[in-house]
């Protein structure tokens, strides 16, 4: 019988869109002297359900009550070249349990050393909203390709494989959703700043987290923090597609044209703006309200409330992404 401590710790992306901006909610840990997500030990004594202590935390750090939450992942795997999750509790092996958590009002402030973040902080390779990021040709595929040249010739293919795929290198496509790949290969290549902390502590020796031996790519966070941030973006942007969670993040009333920036925001990538509305309007997700918005800043809109009643009454619904 093994006499491993194992501790599970509980960590939340709380994401809200902001003045056009998909936003984390993010937390600065005493001493970590980096960004981190509201997060905490679980305790089988005091706390009933996983997700009853995760909101416990969040609120408690925060000041932020969570609405819509869901279980993301699991991150528990030993001896695997991945992010290292710590709570600092000194326990031999930690189990990382990460949330999802969708904010339609975020407040301005919910309390001292916490902050809403734009995703492109910490991903700036993830917003293709005006066009492909310069840090993937500038800096990325030549790291990359630096270290395929490092391996074996039939593992430097593989790298260079997974780089093509995954940075739309040679022409190849982008696919929004394979946020998680992308941070897990920059880490493997030693590019992330978590990188050298991690295998530093892997032999026993205790280094910060400095910059990133590539500039431009992106803010390092506490623990295994960006890597939960990460599976969280790929969620999010996966699920846009099949299920009805963009009117989470969304106000009651809103036009169409707000529904189509909240879904690039997220998505990162720039949708045609006839065929979305086209395609939001054969999804039935939408009522028009027959008011218009006259707030807009230019010629007023109509207001459009999402259909909550017939949504959870038909078949799972999600929103097209017709590519501009």
């Amino acid at each position: 019988m093994s006499g491993t401590a194992v501790v599970i710790g509980l960590s939340a992306v709380v994401v809200a869109v902001r003045d056009g901006e998909a936003a984390v909610l993010t937390v600065a840990p005493q001493g970590a002297g980096l960004p981190g997500l509201p997060f905490g030990p679980f305790d089988p004594a005091g706390h009933r359900t996983f997700e009853l202590a995760l909101r416990a935390f969040v609120t408690e750090q925060t000041g932020f009550e969570l609405g819509y939450v869901e279980q993301l992942y699991t991150f528990g795997d030993q001896g695997r070249d991945a992010p290292l999750a710590d709570v600092g509790a000194g326990a031999a092996r930690v189990v990382s349990v990460g949330y999802l958590a969708l904010a339609p009002s975020p407040p301005e402030h919910a309390a001292p050393d916490t902050g809403w973040s734009s995703w492109s902080r910490f991903f700036p390779w993830e917003d293709w909203r005006a066009g492909r990021p310069a840090v993937i040709d500038a800096a990325i595929a030549p790291a990359l390709a630096a270290w395929a040249d490092q391996a074996p010739a039939a593992e430097a293919e593989r790298r260079r494989a997974r780089a093509r795929h995954l940075f739309a290198l040679d022409e190849a496509a982008w696919n929004e959703e394979r946020v998680l790949d992308r941070y897990e290969l920059l880490y493997e290549a030693g590019l992330a700043a978590e990188a050298a902390r991690d295998r530093a502590l892997a032999a026993g020796a205790h280094v910060p987290v400095a910059a990133a031996p590539v500039p431009g790519l992106g803010q390092p966070m506490v623990s295994d923090h960006r890597r939960i941030l990460a599976t969280g973006l790929g969620r999010l942007r996966g699920k846009l597609k099949y299920r009805p969670v963009v009117f989470e993040l969304t106000r009651p009333e809103f036009t169409l044209s707000e529904l189509q920036k909240t879904v690039e925001a997220i998505s990162g990538v720039p949708l045609h703006k006839q065929n979305f509305r086209r395609a939001v309007e054969r999804t039935g997700l939408v009522e028009p309200l027959g008011r218009l918005d006259l707030d807009t800043g230019g010629r007023p809109a109509e207001l459009f409330r999402f259909e909550r009643e017939r949504a959870a009454a038909g078949p799972a619904l999600g929103l097209p992404l017709p590519l501009r």
